[in-house]
């Protein structure tokens, strides 16, 4: 696993809280269905992704050992105006400055609560990034507005999603992750406009340990190859398969069932 600098992502944090910002301030409609998250309206999506950042800011800030209950994070429901544009992306705003400032104060390697085995800042630094980066997409679709994402991103939010599966697959399966369990199945992932130095490609084998992963270009029984924030956005189940930028080589079945029971963020 590389990561990325620390400082690169709480700088992505913050481009992403301003992208995200523009979504609200757009005069898109806070009222409507998020097609991608149809439980939740455009305003209550924003809640929840500055909710996040107050929550994981407030960890980080206070050097917490342990979770903290979403009523003990202050302001974490939002402003007190609901349906008010300007008071939403003054409140998004605030959140995004908090999680930043907190996490720009503490470096990396500070020790803070964390639910996916690394118990660091580092850690919350690359989840709010993908978090509001997945997020931030829902936001865009929601409102008919277009959405990209730096390559090096998007290909870390992959690598993270991946490895979350595998954590949870060892530490806490359910039956979805049990299910992701075999031999002798693959899945290639094959970004086409990458630059050759990123190696945009991932081979994820279902082994009877669970999935076992890698960069690579290598042949698969199946395989999705596509412009890299369309492989993200599919991988993340925010772009249908049938997509027209996308091809799918071998058992699209495959395919279709990881995403059912790999389903994340």
């Amino acid at each position: 696993m590389t990561l990325l600098p620390h400082d690169r992502y709480v700088d992505e944090i913050a481009h992403q809280v301003q992208q995200l910002r523009a979504v609200v301030t757009s005069g898109a409609d806070l009222a409507a269905t998020v097609p991608t998250c149809p439980d939740w309206t455009l305003e209550r999506l924003v809640l929840h992704m500055g909710g996040a950042l107050r929550w994981s800011g407030t960890l980080v800030r206070t050097r917490a050992q342990e979770n903290i209950p979403d009523e003990q994070v202050p302001r974490g429901d939002g402003p007190e105006a609901t349906g008010d544009a300007a008071a939403l992306d003054a409140w998004l705003a605030e959140a995004g400055g908090l999680a930043v400032d907190a996490l720009r104060e503490a470096g990396p390697d500070a020790k803070v609560w964390g639910w996916a085995g690394t118990q660091t800042s580092g850690f919350w630094a690359r989840r709010m990034t993908h978090e509001i980066i997945i997020h931030r997409a829902d936001a865009t679709l929601a409102a008919g507005m277009p959405y990209e994402v730096a390559h090096g991103m998007a290909a870390d939010a992959i690598d993270e999603w991946l490895e979350i599966v595998r954590y949870i697959q060892v530490t806490d399966p359910h039956q979805a992750e049990e299910e992701l369990r075999g031999s002798g199945r693959s899945i290639h992932l094959h970004a086409t406009d990458a630059p050759p130095e990123l190696n945009a490609e991932w081979l994820i084998e279902l082994t009877e340990d669970g999935i076992a992963w890698r960069r690579g270009h290598e042949k698969a029984t199946v395989a999705l190859r596509g412009p890299l924030t369309s492989v993200l956005l599919a991988f993340y189940r925010r772009l249908p398969l049938d997509s027209p930028e996308l091809e799918i080589i071998g058992e699209r079945e495959l395919l279709e069932f990881w995403l059912e029971r790999a389903s994340f963020g």
